[in-house]
């Protein structure tokens, strides 16, 4: 199974937000800048988005706080909206159900990177 293996931080202030990859016992704001974008130049402000701008920032976000791929991803969407009900509360319910999130929640690993890591043996070796 594929997962991002690069600067962590940097996703983070691309988002300008906490995505809980490297929480721990420091808070976020001591490890990354999540003032400055990634690639941007100094001082320079963010543009207004567009509504499919805003959804896509969105859908990335979301990905990258379960640390799925975008086709993982678009599988869960379909099964979300194959069952009964709203499809994004489907779809968070199919993300949180996942094993490495459920480490990650129950506090056996202290951030998702780590859960990811921790998940892999049970799922092997039982």
């Amino acid at each position: 199974m594929a997962r991002y293996l690069g600067p962590k931080c940097k996703l983070s202030r691309r988002e300008g937000t906490d995505l809980f990859l490297k929480s721990g016992i420091k808070p976020i704001e001591s490890k990354c800048k999540l003032n400055s974008i990634p690639g941007s130049k100094v001082g320079s402000r963010r543009e207004r988005l567009s509504d499919y701008g805003n959804q896509l920032r969105e859908k990335q976000k979301l990905r990258r706080m379960y640390g799925v791929m975008e086709k993982q991803f678009r599988n869960y969407y379909k099964k979300a909206s194959k069952l009964k009900g709203s499809t994004g509360e489907n779809l968070l319910k199919l993300l949180e159900g996942r094993l490495d999130n459920m480490v990650y929640r129950r506090g056996f690993a202290e951030n998702k990177s780590r859960s990811k890591a921790a998940g892999k043996p049970q799922i092997y070796y039982g």
